[in-house]
């Protein structure tokens, strides 16, 4: 293990194409965040003075912001097809000896223009199959 490490020079982020294709998009990406949330239930009694919960299902969401590319095998040419596919892609993410590996859905792919030129995009994205997101050692 790698220790106490800052978020830069990450080891692994692939995201796949619609053709299942896992493509390593770092030199894309700006930002990255994401969570794995879970479900809470409220269960508590009348004769309780605190709060009694549960936890419930497990949960992903992610939200990527990038750099437009529109080179082979880059950020836009796997994300071009989110508005005309509806397919699962997997995504891993790796820093400091440890990789997360979902499979997601993203919900969009939107740019912003902005007035001093750049051409930044985001794309969200939702757990898609049901599997609990899992830390593993590389």
């Amino acid at each position: 293990m790698a220790g106490k490490t800052s978020g830069i020079g990450w080891t692994t982020f692939t995201l796949a194409d619609s053709g299942g294709t896992p493509r390593d998009v770092r030199n894309d990406l700006t930002g990255l965040q994401f969570g794995t949330p879970r479900g809470v239930w409220d269960v508590t009694g009348i004769d309780k003075s605190g709060m009694e919960r549960r936890l419930l299902l497990a949960d992903f969401s992610t939200t990527m912001n990038g750099a437009f590319n529109p080179d082979a095998n880059k950020s836009h040419d796997v994300l071009k097809t989110v508005p005309s596919t509806s397919v699962a892609r997997a995504m891993a993410l790796g820093h400091g000896g440890v990789t997360l590996s979902v499979n997601i859905l993203i919900t969009d792919y939107s740019f912003n223009r902005a007035q001093s030129g750049e051409l930044p995009w985001t794309a969200p994205g939702v757990l898609a199959d049901g599997a609990v997101p899992t830390w593993a050692a590389v």
